[in-house]
Formats: C-alpha cells, sequence, structure tokens
C-alpha cells in the first residue's frame, strides 16, 4: 500500500452533501471519467478542471451526508484525490469510500488549521497527518490492517476477487 501520500488541499466547510459531490443530474451515468468531470462542480466550480492527482480534500462535519449514492466516492476517487480529511463523515459515505478504495480519516481539529492548497502528507499507516506549509503534525487513528489492505486493493470488490482467487 502507498502508506505515504502527498497533495494540495482543498478546503471546504460542514455539511458538503452528495449533492454537490456529485450532483443528481449526472447520475444517469456509472462512467468514472464523466462523473469526474462533474465532481463538486455545485460546491466548486473549477474543481474538476483544477484538481491534480493526489490532491487532498479537506473539510468540517458530517462530510458526505444526504443520499446514499456510491457515485459520490468514485467521483472523488476517479479525479485523483489520494484523500478524504475531515471532522466528522456520514456513515453511509464512510462505508461506500471504504468499499470502493477511497482513503478516508477524521481529525477534529485538522480541517480548522488547513488553508486552500496547504501540502499536506498523510502516512495511512500510522495515521500520522502533516501539514507542510505550516509545519504542524497532527495524530489519528488508523485504519486496521485489513480495512488498509482492502483499500490498497481498490474496493471490496476487488478484495474479495483476490481473497477467493477469482
Amino acid at each position: 500500500m502507498n502508506h505515504l501520500l502527498r497533495g494540495n488541499a482543498w478546503k471546504y466547510g460542514d455539511n458538503v452533501d452528495t449533492d454537490v459531490i456529485i450532483p443528481a443530474r449526472y447520475l444517469n451515468t456509472s462512467n468514472e471519467q464523466e462523473l469526474a468531470a462533474h465532481c463538486m462542480e455545485d460546491i466548486d466550480s473549477t474543481f474538476a478542471q483544477k484538481v491534480h492527482p493526489n490532491d487532498v480534500i479537506v473539510a468540517g462535519e458530517n462530510f458526505g451526508c444526504g443520499s446514499s449514492r456510491e457515485h459520490a466516492p468514485i467521483a472523488i476517487k476517479a479525479c485523483g484525490v489520494s484523500i478524504v480529511i475531515a471532522k466528522s463523515f456520514a456513515r453511509i459515505f464512510f462505508r461506500n469510500a471504504i468499499n470502493i478504495g477511497l482513503p478516508i480519516l477524521e481529525h477534529p481539529t485538522f480541517s480548522d488549521e488547513v488553508s486552500k492548497d496547504d501540502v499536506i502528507e498523510v502516512n495511512l499507516s500510522e495515521g500520522i497527518l502533516k501539514n507542510l506549509t505550516t509545519g504542524k503534525t497532527y495524530q489519528c487513528s488508523a485504519f486496521p490492517k485489513e480495512i488498509q489492505n482492502l483499500i490498497q486493493q481498490g474496493g471490496l470488490i476487488n478484495y474479495t476477487k483476490n481473497k477467493l482467487g477469482v
């Protein structure tokens, strides 16, 4: 698993719901690149055009609230975002993110001390967050090894196929 992730921060507030992550008008496709092209457009019209591979989304409370669509974490991952860090996640988004292999971490104060374009480094295996722009380091709970393995393999479907030898 690529335990060390590094990218620029995209910062959002509280209650970023699945309707702004991927608006309902684009749910008629399951094409990941089409979903990526419209990711976050109702909250940040420049996101899909300006996001770079490995960039990091940092947000406040209740990220991914709203509809239980797995299109939302798929769109984020397909954009090249390496991880989402928030104060908290809606539980269904949390599970959908893990199921499709999108790393997510919770920390109660990290987002308060991050600005857009700060350079963020994350050690997934140890749960260490670093804001390289400010020099501050934060500790959060790392996922158990089995969940880290599931994320590394690209999500639950790939994990299950590998486990079954299919």
